[in-house]
């Protein structure tokens, strides 16, 4: 791919971002390209170093707020006229009812997976104060006289130690999935934000 083809490509990709950031991206990307030739890199070999259009986007879009996306996509390119003002009034009742409904739902069941996530490490926690608790109530049994179950609650306390690190992994990979998850959603929200090209 040419230095050319690359930033038309580049720039179809980041269509509907603010024109500001996508030529100071495009400037960006272009003098790198320039530095890499001028230290003996062909165009092709200079942007394979620099990675594909896709992971490049992806990167910019990411780094951008979504307030500031949402700003530029919402900005009327024309004045509306009174007709489409009333229509937008007489249905408010309807759309924004509809809109706040799915809003509510989405941030539900968001709200729902970070609870799950804070229960499972809650349960975690307890299984830690259940292993302290149970090898301290146990050595304080066998050291009063009742060895049976001085010994049983320090093998609970054992066993809930055992548990608990066999959780801990389980906790720390589902925290780092949810937010990986929440990554993704809010990438998946600024790319709805951004138009796509056809030609």
């Amino acid at each position: 791919m040419r230095k050319q083809e690359f930033l038309c490509a580049l720039k179809k990709r980041l269509s509907g971002l603010p024109k500001q950031d996508v030529e100071e991206r495009l400037n960006f990307y272009s003098e790198m390209i320039d530095d890499r030739t001028e230290e003996g890199l062909t165009e092709e070999e200079a942007i394979s170093d620099i990675g594909s259009v896709d992971e490049i986007s992806a990167q910019i879009i990411a780094g951008i707020p979504l307030a500031k996306i949402a700003t530029e996509r919402v900005k009327p390119k024309k004045r509306l006229k009174m007709w489409e003002i009333v229509l937008l009034l007489l249905g408010s009742p309807i759309w924004l009812s509809l809109a706040i409904a799915a809003f509510a739902v989405i941030l539900s069941l968001y709200v729902v997976l970070w609870s799950l996530i804070v229960s499972v490490w809650a349960v975690f926690a307890s299984l830690i104060g259940c292993a302290i608790g149970g090898v301290i109530a146990g050595i304080f049994f066998a050291l009063s006289g009742n060895g049976l179950t001085g010994i049983a609650m320090v093998g609970a306390g054992i066993v809930c130690a055992g548990l608990a690190i066999f959780l801990f992994f389980g906790c720390k990979a589902a925290t780092k999935g949810i937010i990986h998850l929440t990554k993704k959603i809010a990438l998946g929200i600024k790319k709805c934000f951004i138009k796509k090209e056809n030609a």
